[in-house]
C-alpha cells in the first residue's frame, strides 16, 4: 500500500551544555548536562481506513542527564579515566491503566590507556545500575546491575610505514528502553536486557603520494564475531505504529567489513573525497536447534549492504552524493520464499555553503524517487527536500 490514513505528529525539545578544563599538565575534567523532552501524537481513523483500528494516544517522554568525566595522567604515556553518568527517564501516556514508568540509570566507568610509540592499549570496565519504578504495583520490569569490560589495542609493526593491526574484546549491555517495554498497548515488560560478547581483528593501510591527483589513500578491513544473547528485535504487526518487541534467544553473528577512503587533488582550489563501504554479515537464530528455521538469517538484516560517498568542493562551497545500498532480506525468522524482502537503494544529494560563523545547507533525500520498503507493506518516503541553516554566536 501506499498511501494510509493515519498520522503521527512530534514535537521535540532539548537544551544541553558541556564545561572543560584542565588543571596543571596532570588532570583534565568535562562536565555535561541535558534535558530532553519529546511529545508523540498517534491518530488512526477506521472511518477514514477500514483496516485499522481507532486510536488517538499522546505519548510525553521526558529525560534528565548529567555526566563527569576525568582523566589523569600519570605518566607521558600512560592515564587512567573515572567517568560517571546519572540519567533520568519519565514517560507519560494517556492510555487507560497506563504504569507511568520512572528509570534511574548511574553508569560508572573505570578506564586505562597506554600510548608508545607503535602499541596503543585501553581497558576498561563498566557498571550499569538500573532501576525502575512504576505507580502500577508489578509494573515495572525490575532493576538490573551488570558489569562490562573492554579491551583494545592497535599495533604498528613497522615504524614509519602507515599499516596498523588492531583487536578488541567488548562485552555490551543493552537495557530495553522505556518505549521498548511499555510504549504499546500492553507493553512487554518482561523483555530481557541483551548481551553480547564482541571480538573484532582488523588492519588499516594508509599511502600519501608524493604528487599526482591522489592525495591519499586508506583501506580499512574488519572480520568480528558476536554472540548475543536475548537480542532486541523489533517486528511490525498490522499496526505499524505500534510494533512488538521480543528477544531472541541467542544469535551468532559472523561478518566483515571494508572501506575504502581517498582525498583527491582536482586542481587549483578544488578538493575532493570518496569513501567506498561494504559489509557482509551473517546472523543467524541458533537458539533451538529444534526450531525449523534454525541457523537462518534474523529478519530485516541483510547479508550484503553497502554506501558509497563522493564529495568535491571549492572554497565556502561543498557537493555532496551518497548511494546506500541494502540487499535482500527476510521479515521473519524462517528463510522461506513467502518471507524474502527484495533489495532497496536510495541516493541522495547535497550542497552547502559555510561561513565564518554561518552554514545552509540544502539536501534532495532519495533523488531519484525510488520506491521501496524497509519493512513490508510500509512504504519509505519518495523524494524530498531538507534545508537547514545555522549562525555560531
Amino acid at each position: 500500500r501506499f498511501s494510509h490514513q493515519d498520522r503521527q505528529w512530534d514535537a521535540s525539545f532539548f537544551v544541553q551544555g558541556s564545561l572543560r578544563g584542565r588543571v596543571g599538565g596532570r588532570y583534565e575534567g568535562m562536565l555535561n548536562a541535558k534535558f530532553a523532552r519529546d511529545k508523540l501524537h498517534y491518530r488512526s481513523d477506521p472511518r477514514l481506513d477500514v483496516t485499522t483500528m481507532y486510536v488517538d494516544n499522546r505519548y510525553d517522554q521526558r529525560e534528565w542527564y548529567a555526566s563527569s568525566a576525568n582523566r589523569f595522567s600519570l605518566r607521558d604515556w600512560w592515564s587512567v579515566g573515572l567517568s560517571v553518568d546519572y540519567q533520568v527517564n519519565a514517560l507519560d501516556a494517556d492510555l487507560v491503566d497506563f504504569v507511568y514508568p520512572r528509570r534511574h540509570c548511574l553508569l560508572v566507568a573505570v578506564a586505562t590507556s597506554v600510548h608508545l610509540p607503535r602499541f596503543k592499549g585501553q581497558a576498561s570496565v563498566l557498571g550499569t545500575f538500573a532501576g525502575e519504578r512504576t505507580r502500577v504495583p508489578g509494573g515495572a520490569a525490575g532493576d538490573k546491575r551488570e558489569c562490562s569490560p573492554t579491551v583494545v589495542v592497535s599495533w604498528q609493526p613497522r615504524e614509519g610505514r602507515e599499516f596498523h593491526a588492531r583487536a578488541f574484546y567488548k562485552r555490551i549491555f543493552r537495557l530495553p528502553t522505556l518505549n521498548d517495554l511499555y510504549y504499546t498497548f500492553i507493553g512487554n515488560r518482561l523483555l530481557n536486557p541483551e548481551r553480547a560478547v564482541q571480538w573484532n581483528v582488523g588492519a588499516t593501510r594508509g599511502v600519501t603520494p608524493a604528487g599526482g591527483v591522489l592525495r591519499r589513500l586508506e583501506v580499512q578491513v574488519d572480520a568480528y564475531y558476536n554472540r548475543v544473547t536475548d537480542k532486541i528485535v523489533a517486528m511490525p504487526t498490522s499496526n505499524q505504529f505500534r510494533w512488538t518487541m521480543v528477544n531472541l534467544g541467542v544469535v551468532d553473528i559472523r561478518g566483515a567489513d571494508a572501506a575504502v577512503v581517498a582525498a583527491w587533488r582536482p586542481g587549483g582550489a578544488w578538493h575532493a573525497e570518496s569513501r567506498l563501504n561494504y559489509t557482509f554479515q551473517r546472523a543467524r537464530d541458533v537458539t533451538r536447534a529444534s526450531d525449523s528455521f534454525h541457523g537462518d538469517q534474523i529478519p530485516y538484516i541483510p547479508v550484503h549492504a553497502g554506501t558509497l560517498a563522493l564529495g568535491v568542493g571549492r572554497g565556502a562551497w561543498d557537493l555532496n552524493y551518497s548511494f546506500i545500498y541494502t540487499g535482500q532480506r527476510f521479515n521473519a525468522s524462517a528463510n522461506i520464499p513467502e518471507n524474502r524482502e527484495k533489495p532497496w537503494y536510495t541516493s541522495d544529494v547535497a550542497i552547502s555553503w559555510s561561513g565564518r560563523r554561518a552554514r545552509v545547507t540544502a539536501e534532495v533525500n532519495n533523488l531519484f524517487n525510488q520506491q521501496y520498503e524497509v519493512v513490508r507493506c510500509y512504504p519509505m518516503p519518495g523524494a524530498h527536500l531538507y534545508l537547514s541553516a545555522s549562525i555560531t554566536i
